[in-house]
Formats: C-alpha cells, sequence, structure tokens
C-alpha cells in the first residue's frame, strides 16, 4: 500500500468522508490548510447528505478538478477548460462504476450492506484521485501545484 493510501486511510479513521479525503489530499499537495473548505465538503459524504445520493468520491473529485481551475475571487477566470475535465471524470466515473453496482450513486455503490462502505470505497476513492491528477495532467495542472498562488 503507498503513502497515498496509507493516508487515505489515515484520515478515513479520522471520521472523514469520501469527498473530504480528496479535498484534503489536494490541500496537503498544496501545503495548506483550509478547515472551513474541508467543513464544507462534508455535506456530500454519505452521498449530499447521508441520502445515499451522488457518489461522495466523484463529487469530492470534481471539486478538487475545480480547486485547481475555477473561480474562486472576482478577479478570477474560470479555466474554460473546467466542465470539459469534470466531464471526462464523470464519464470515466461511469464506464468504470454502473456496470458493476448498478449505478453511480452511494446507495448503488454501498448498496443495503453498510459494511460495503468499508469494504468498496476506499478502492473507489484511490482510483478516482488517480484519475484526477491524470485529468488535471492532460491539461497542464499539477496536482501539488496552487495555479492561484502568487509566485
Amino acid at each position: 500500500m503507498g503513502d497515498e493510501q496509507m493516508r487515505m486511510m489515515e484520515l478515513s479513521l479520522k471520521g472523514y468522508g469520501c469527498s473530504q479525503i480528496l479535498v484534503l489530499l489536494a490541500l496537503e499537495a498544496w501545503g495548506k490548510e483550509n478547515p472551513d473548505l474541508v467543513r464544507a465538503i462534508s455535506g456530500l459524504h454519505g452521498g449530499l447528505g447521508y441520502s445515499g445520493r451522488l457518489c461522495g468520491a466523484l463529487a469530492g473529485g470534481c471539486c478538487v478538478l475545480a480547486l485547481h481551475s475555477g473561480k474562486g475571487t472576482a478577479g478570477e477566470a474560470e479555466d474554460v477548460r473546467q466542465n470539459p475535465m469534470i466531464g471526462t471524470l464523470v464519464d470515466w466515473f461511469e464506464e468504470q462504476y454502473r456496470p458493476q453496482y448498478g449505478g453511480i450513486d452511494c446507495a448503488n455503490i454501498v448498496g443495503d450492506d453498510a459494511r460495503n462502505q468499508r469494504s468498496r470505497c476506499p478502492s473507489i476513492v484511490f482510483s478516482v484521485f488517480e484519475k484526477v491528477r491524470e485529468i488535471l495532467a492532460a491539461h497542464g495542472y499539477d496536482l501539488a501545484k496552487d495555479p492561484h498562488a502568487s509566485t
């Protein structure tokens, strides 16, 4: 098991959800902390507030892409590639997980057995993390570099 997977497991044991783990890893790669952002992302846990809808790993991955490419201040512009990058992630996620689980919502992936969260979600979170890194790199972003930081 690699360092990133170990870190993901550590964060999970500390009670962070899938989407929070992905955002925390992105922030850590930048050497930053942002408890307000991590707190806000917790609303995605369990498929949007434990509703079982939308997978938190997918939502968190989209948030990490937007963290790199999105508009955060009035003086910034959203990268026009943001929505295509997110679309790439969503399409990939559907291809990977819809056939296996019958859908891409948290409820589909976890099913009626909460133990599935422990057995299925860690590998999904790691795969999303790797795919996000790949998508960012394909568009000239480095997961470890904050494109909005002053140089």
